[in-house]
């Protein structure tokens, strides 16, 4: 069995994203579609002192059907301010230290697309977590048809026998056309996450992954349900 997963990249995702990867044997990261405003694609949440706060990666909006893969980075100084606040937010956490050089060195300011700043974070923190989940761009597979039809061309091309989808898909996608080619579908579920040490309270699911690494270090995936233990 071949399992394929096809989404767009998110920065900084929380645990349950890096779980879809951990379960799938392929991960496409598809930028290909239209760039959607105050989403997952340039933001994500961090656990402070006064809850969860918004990183957000400032986009340069040029038109409404820009995709994600198009999408610019308006403001060089993003970089340093993320830096900063996961250096106030996080110090106190445990493996902070073991984290801070490898997680700091990927806010690269000379990075120009959304894309790209999503790709190199998504990559070394699967190295992180231990995920070795095969990593590809949509991109390369020079895809065809419509919504479900690029999906479906994607599991062909990849020799897929199971797709794998996050639930919000479910009102949309079209489950027998991808049974009509020899491909299941399986849906992500997301409930029963253990808690974990967190610095602040009370506790968050939902924030990025990097608030589970600062906290869990190497036993991360003890608080996850594919990530191998």
């Amino acid at each position: 069995m071949k399992r394929v997963l096809i989404t767009q990249g998110n920065y900084i995702p929380w645990k349950g994203y890096f779980d879809m990867i951990a379960r799938a044997d392929v991960f496409v990261i598809y930028d290909e579609v239209q760039y959607t405003k105050n989403d997952w694609r340039n933001r994500n949440m961090i656990l402070t002192q006064d809850g969860p706060q918004w990183l957000t990666i400032p986009v340069r909006r040029l038109t409404l059907d820009q995709r994600i893969c198009d999408s610019v980075i308006s403001d060089t100084t993003w970089s340093r301010k993320h830096v900063a606040s996961l250096q106030t937010n996080y110090a106190k956490a445990k493996y902070f230290g073991a984290y801070r050089d490898q997680v700091f060195e990927l806010y690269d300011p000379q990075m120009t697309l959304l894309s790209e700043v999503n790709r190199t974070f998504l990559k070394a923190l699967c190295g992180m977590l231990g995920i070795g989940t095969d990593i590809v761009d949509s991109r390369d597979l020079e895809l065809a048809g419509d919504r479900n039809g690029r999906l479906i061309d994607a599991c062909k091309k990849l020799g897929a026998t199971t797709y794998l989808s996050g639930p919000a898909a479910q009102g949309y996608l079209d489950v027998n056309s991808f049974q009509e080619q020899g491909v299941e579908v399986e849906w992500m579920e997301y409930g029963g996450y253990p808690e974990y040490p967190q610095v602040f309270k009370p506790f968050q699911h939902g924030v990025s992954v990097l608030d589970l690494l600062f906290n869990t270090g190497p036993d991360a995936g003890s608080f996850m349900k594919h990530v191998r233990k």
